[in-house]
């Protein structure tokens, strides 16, 4: 019988190759890719081994496992619920749609790339987006406020995987801060000064008087002296004795200094504002996206999806 030399058998890339404005994918961590690697395999995931689905690609459980049993295996172990309790349906629920979210960013970055990612699913201001970077950006942690603007899921996912944070800065890259969010300038308060003033018997005596034969009135505004002093006290230069002025009273000398002023109460800044609003913008494009491109597993719904049992939402 004549042998039939084997045919070598072609083995699906487990990995895309990188996009030319991508960097190389060697350069994540390789659970950070898990995703990538398990989508592109030919066999279907069992609904078992399945926590949802991307774009129609199934996301393995196996990540939510393992992310688990990290926190399991980590620090904060002790800070979290106890295996079968509401608490900790709870727990895997919050990491599924970390795990999704994360999953939806590297799809949109891997298969949208170099268009604008989403398409003619982003607002018209986003189409003109440039395209992605040569280097994932790296960024530190978010701030309680930051995380908060973001959302609890968005935030997560966000500090942890650098698709997610390199996709946020695609999406909103030509984000600007809304005319609303600017304040208004105040209305300019009256200048105070530091006055300090004598009232004299007769004219010699306010003629030969000195700055420290005066008593300090304190911060006052010029407007609420009496107005010859004031209309003096406007028409010296700051710092020196106005000439005698006599009213029904006696014979007033005064000197005055502008009052120094506080510094202001701290104010969020350009780029804190610019920032927020991009963090808004990114939190609508990914809940557009998650409406149109993912499934989620019966059982892992939302925490705060009321169709489950375990239903309860906290921030």
């Amino acid at each position: 019988m004549t042998e039939i030399p084997e045919q070598p058998v072609a083995t699906p890339a487990t990995t895309p190759p990188p996009h030319e404005h991508w960097p190389p994918q060697e350069h994540l961590r390789p659970q950070e890719n898990l995703w990538l690697q398990e989508h592109r395999r030919p066999q279907e995931h069992a609904p078992a081994d399945t926590i949802g689905w991307v774009a129609d690609r199934p996301v393995p459980r196996e990540r939510l496992d393992r992310r688990l049993a990290d926190l399991r295996n980590g620090p904060l172990s002790s800070t979290l619920p106890r295996p079968g309790t509401s608490e900790d349906r709870q727990l895997a629920r919050w990491l599924t749609q970390v795990i999704l979210t994360e999953c939806l960013c590297e799809w949109a970055a891997t298969d949208l790339s170099p268009q604008p990612l989403g398409g003619e699913d982003l607002p018209t201001r986003h189409r003109h987006a440039p395209a992605l970077g040569a280097a994932i950006p790296e960024h530190p942690l978010l701030d309680p406020v930051a995380a908060v603007e973001l959302g609890s899921i968005n935030a997560a996912a966000y500090n942890a995987n650098p698709w997610v944070r390199a996709v946020f800065e695609h999406v909103t890259a030509t984000v600007t801060i809304p005319s609303e969010w600017r304040s208004r300038p105040a209305p300019v308060p009256e200048p105070r000064h530091l006055v300090r003033h004598r009232l004299f018997p007769d004219r010699p005596q306010a003629q030969r008087a000195t700055p420290a034969d005066l008593e300090p009135l304190g911060a006052v505004t010029l407007a609420s002296l009496p107005s010859a002093i004031a209309d003096a006290l406007r028409r010296h230069p700051d710092g020196t004795l106005t000439a005698p002025v006599e009213d029904a009273l006696g014979w007033h000398v005064a000197i005055a200094v502008p009052e120094p002023r506080p510094d202001g109460e701290p104010t969020r800044q350009e780029p804190d504002l610019l920032r927020a609003a991009q963090r808004k913008a990114f939190a609508r494009w990914l809940d557009d996206l998650r409406a149109k491109k993912v499934r989620l597993m019966p059982g892992l719904e939302h925490p705060g999806d009321p169709r489950q049992p375990d239903n309860h939402h906290k921030h």
